[in-house]
């Protein structure tokens, strides 16, 4: 079993920021991905950003040079910087995590969402 934590979300206006985080534990022998995805009203589940274990990241073209993804591999935690917050970016936030459990078998865990609402 593998449990995420998220944290972070909320209300702000347009231009404000959040900082997103995810604390993934229980029966992990390695992580290799971590990343954010969102869901807005009405339309699919979205990759916002991901980092790999190494450090590579990418990002959805919609959030590049607002949002920044970084991860604390000692701590198996991963954040969510967004700046310059946009209505658009209004949506339920959901953290997955990829990698091996303690067993040798590949998980994929998410999150339960956050809401991150952001008004103009």
């Amino acid at each position: 079993q593998v449990q995420l934590v998220e944290s972070g979300g909320g209300l702000v206006q347009a231009g404000g920021s959040l900082r997103l985080s995810c604390a993934a534990s229980g029966s992990i022998f390695s992580i290799n991905r971590m990343g954010w995805y969102r869901q807005a009203p009405g339309k699919q589940r979205e990759l916002v950003a991901r980092v790999t274990s190494g450090g590579s990241t990418n990002y959805a073209d919609s959030v590049k040079g607002r949002f920044t993804i970084s991860r604390d591999n000692a701590k198996n935690t991963v954040y969510l910087q967004m700046n310059s917050l946009k209505p658009e970016d209004t949506g339920v936030y959901y953290c997955n995590v990829q990698g091996v459990n303690d067993i040798g078998f590949a998980l994929s865990s998410w999150g339960q969402g956050t809401q991150v609402t952001v008004s103009s």
